[in-house]
């Protein structure tokens, strides 16, 4: 065995990747079952027809999802292909718009607007947009306030009209509910923890 011989180093190369991509297959084949919608951490996207909430989980010292009972989007039960539609639906809208100029998004994105992994979940839709858009119920505020931005006042910066028709803004809401009962192991962190907890 010669050290100087770039053979030696060759095959050092080769037989080096060659382990690192069987280690990468392995790590994704591992991973994809955890990240897939129905899998461990991503519910199927028929989960919008479910309350979603947000606990302290003691053991795992983070909050995490709780999927309740039957609680219907736009009062409509969704078949899982209708869901995974919308969802599709509402992910192009959100790439249309480029919301990750402003938004972060499962981590990914800007920070220059409220980070939405659980929008779904924020209580300010229904202590302060319900009553604002006179909406019956947090979606149908949602859906308002993101069609006509510019009529609801925000917090020092204001969102554009990124002129969404009606079908567009719900494909959007329905995303969101969607991604807040993705166990995203605590993201974003201190979300739903109150004082006790911290």
């Amino acid at each position: 065995m010669d050290i100087q011989d770039p053979g030696f180093w060759r095959a050092g190369a080769i037989s080096t990747t060659a382990v690192m991509l069987v280690v990468l297959a392995i790590l994704t084949i591992d991973s994809l079952q955890d990240i897939r919608a129905g899998g461990s951490h991503v519910p199927k996207y028929d989960v919008i027809n479910q309350q979603i909430g947000y606990q302290y989980d003691w053991t795992r010292r983070m909050d995490v999802p709780v999927i309740g009972g039957q609680q219907l989007l736009f009062g409509k039960l969704y078949t899982e292909a209708e869901a995974h539609a919308l969802m599709r639906k509402g992910k192009l809208v959100i790439q249309s718009r480029a919301c990750m100029d402003c938004h972060t998004f499962f981590g990914n994105g800007a920070y220059y607007a409220p980070d939405l992994t659980k929008a779904w979940l924020d209580p300010a839709w229904q202590q302060i947009w319900m009553p604002m858009t006179a909406a019956k119920t947090r979606e149908d505020a949602m859906v308002m306030f993101l069609m006509h931005p510019d009529r609801y006042p925000t917090w020092g910066r204001e969102m554009p009209n990124l002129h969404l028709d009606e079908s567009e803004a719900q494909a959007v809401v329905a995303y969101l509910k969607w991604m807040s009962a993705v166990d995203t192991n605590g993201f974003p962190a201190n979300f739903g923890q109150t004082q006790s907890q911290q």
